[in-house]
């Protein structure tokens, strides 16, 4: 059974509720002073509290989409499975193909009516890194209006450590835009959903490292060239956007910052202004302050020319731990760049608070690309 199964959470509730009631049944039976008495109130408590955690844990996780299985909870490699490979054309493209499924809308079942969702392999020529993506396709992909058109793509960032599945079974990104598509409020866009954490289990935080992961490399010159040789989209910085939550918006801002000619919009949601530096990450600059300055994007206003870019970046008053820093972000950005907001009164750093802020900047971030 898998992490995310619902067996799963269900055994786990059961076994919870098991061993609570067992500790009640067999207390009076271990109210004795005797050492084996004493262990077995010890055993009892430890195990009720360890299924208890457990439960809570497995609950959190389905809400939340941390980790997607058990091996990439305990930081395993996994295989990819069966792949079927397509051909678009002569040469053919660096992406395998994994799968496709429906959108969770009306009509979902018609790619015209309801858009759809690819499962694909990207394969760094550049940075030799290898990852899964799902790539959602509007409904006008399929439709013949649009069948000679190229497209705008967004790159959709979970944080660390996070699941893609997330992005379209939690944050909805997919059915958000079906909406605002209805509503005429954003042109449609390719979404192509990811993890920023290509390199597992390292926090990469969307960095070239030193004698590491070159993450950046992949996000900016890879996958785009990648996905651009499969799909219909245009291969210019105008056509590609990056929107991301958290350490997904840290890097969105990052990439758009540092590489206009790659991402000429970004979003971050709730997303943080330099890296962290703890287990997850270990060094990621190799010793390098000047580096670690110029991924400090509050240092990197002070100190660099502004790119021509458009940036949006969100917070709230209460209950978010960025707002200072947001403002600050704001107050900072110099043209060229143009610097946008959504400025929450209460809210956290949570997929409900996400959830609120997505439609805005969704909107925002599809009428600030062209194809």
């Amino acid at each position: 059974m898998g992490l995310t199964s619902k067996k799963v959470l269900l055994l786990a509730v059961l076994v919870a509720v098991a061993l609570f009631v067992l500790t009640i049944w067999l207390w009076p039976r271990l109210s004795k002073k005797n050492w084996r008495a004493v262990l077995g109130r010890i055993g009892l408590l430890v195990a009720t509290q360890l299924s208890l955690f457990a439960t809570i844990g497995l609950y959190a996780n389905n809400s939340f989409g941390f980790y997607a299985s058990w091996a990439d909870l305990f930081g395993q490699e996994q295989e990819p499975g069966v792949v079927t490979e397509y051909q678009t054309g002569p040469g053919g493209t660096k992406l395998r193909m994994l799968g496709t499924q429906r959108v969770s809308v009306q009509n979902g079942a018609r790619p015209a009516a309801g858009g759809r969702i690819d499962k694909v392999l990207v394969r760094g020529e550049h940075s030799q890194i290898a990852s899964p993506a799902y790539v959602y396709l509007p409904p006008q992909y399929f439709q013949k209006k649009y069948a000679h058109r190229k497209f705008p793509a967004a790159l959709v960032l979970t944080g660390y450590p996070g699941t893609a599945e997330a992005l379209y079974k939690k944050l909805h990104f997919p059915q958000t835009q079906h909406e605002l598509l209805k509503q005429h409020k954003m042109r449609p866009t390719v979404l192509v959903m990811m993890r920023p954490t290509v390199a597992p289990p390292r926090d990469t935080e969307c960095m070239d490292i030193p004698n590491g992961p070159q993450t950046e490399t992949f996000f900016t010159k890879d996958l785009r060239a990648d996905i651009s040789e499969h799909y219909r989209i245009g291969r210019e910085a105008k056509s590609w956007g990056v929107i991301g939550d958290s350490t997904g918006g840290y890097c969105a801002l990052k990439m758009t910052m540092r590489h206009p000619e790659a991402y000429s919009s970004a979003v971050a949601l709730s997303g943080a202004y330099k890296a962290p530096r703890d287990a997850t990450t270990g060094d990621l600059f190799g010793g390098n302050r000047q580096l670690e300055r110029e991924n400090n994007l509050l240092w990197r206003q002070r100190n660099l020319p502004a790119p021509p870019v458009n940036l949006l970046v969100t917070s709230s008053k209460q209950g978010e731990g960025n707002y200072q820093q947001t403002l600050r972000f704001i107050e900072q950005t110099k043209s060229p760049s143009r610097v946008s907001s959504i400025i929450l009164d209460s809210g956290g750093h949570n997929f409900n608070t996400w959830r609120r802020e997505i439609p805005a900047a969704l909107e925002w971030l599809g009428n600030n690309l062209k194809a």
